[in-house]
């Protein structure tokens, strides 16, 4: 990430706050972070701060378009240039193919597919406003996917729905705007030892699914998500980048 700014969507907790810290680490210029929890955000991004990097965050119901465009603009205004976006926000509610309420679905629809969605678009018209650098990118956009858009997952199918549709907005977003010099992929992982995973019990299931006998740890998906987001991808587009442990294929 030398040398580029970077907006974290749901940067707060989680696998975007471990991507805010690895992307300090390695060499971003600038980090702004979007999440509903302000306070996190900005916890968040103590560690850019401790090495003297320009930061933002802002507040914002992702559901909402118009706060997603003034919640960008925000970040754009306070630290400038944003050369890379990644839409990590999400919500992972369990429920049986059967039992998933209006309430589940809109809640999953909102933030998973709407929030992706939202935010793209505000990136999207603040990227087109860009110079190309040298190597002809105006910037880069990284949606977390999830190994689920392709694997039958009755016990949370709504959230599985979800997510294959992002994949297919990271295809249309990515044919619209190749013309613009801005690459739009996405990152799939299969299930992650989280400390929310440990929590509700997750792993052992996630070691069964895995031919590797356990699941990610976060810090291996984000590895994949800097660098779809990095300096050194200059020609993928369009793509969705499994990292699932051999779960895909098993």
């Amino acid at each position: 990430m030398k040398d580029l700014s970077v907006l974290v969507v749901g940067g707060g907790s989680g696998l975007g706050a471990l991507l805010v810290r690895m992307a300090v680490d390695a060499g971003a210029s600038k980090i702004g972070i979007i999440d509903i929890n302000r306070d996190a955000a900005e916890t968040a991004l103590e560690s850019a701060r401790a090495k003297g990097l320009p930061t933002a965050s802002a507040q914002c119901d992702i559901q909402v378009g118009p706060q997603c465009q003034e919640a960008f603009e925000a970040i754009a205004g306070q630290i400038g240039r944003i050369d890379t976006l990644v839409n990590c926000a999400a919500i992972y509610p369990r429920r049986p193919i059967l039992e998933i309420s209006d309430v589940d679905w809109d809640a999953s629809n909102g933030i998973n597919i709407k929030g992706t969605y939202h935010m793209m678009v505000a990136a999207v018209r603040h990227m087109q406003q860009h110079e190309p650098k040298a190597d002809h990118v105006r910037g880069r956009i990284v949606n977390l996917t999830s190994v689920d858009a392709f694997k039958a997952h009755p016990q949370n199918a709504h959230y599985a729905a979800t997510k294959a549709a992002v994949v297919s907005l990271t295809r249309s977003f990515a044919h619209h705007v190749a013309k613009d010099g801005i690459l739009v992929n996405s990152v799939a992982p299969a299930g992650m030892a989280t400390e929310r995973a440990r929590a509700l019990g997750f792993l052992d299931e996630l070691a069964k699914a895995s031919p590797l006998g356990r699941g990610a740890e976060p810090a291996e998906i984000a590895e994949w998500v800097l660098m779809t987001g990095g300096p050194k991808n200059t020609y993928m587009t369009g793509e969705n980048v499994i990292v699932s442990g051999g779960y895909i294929y098993a």
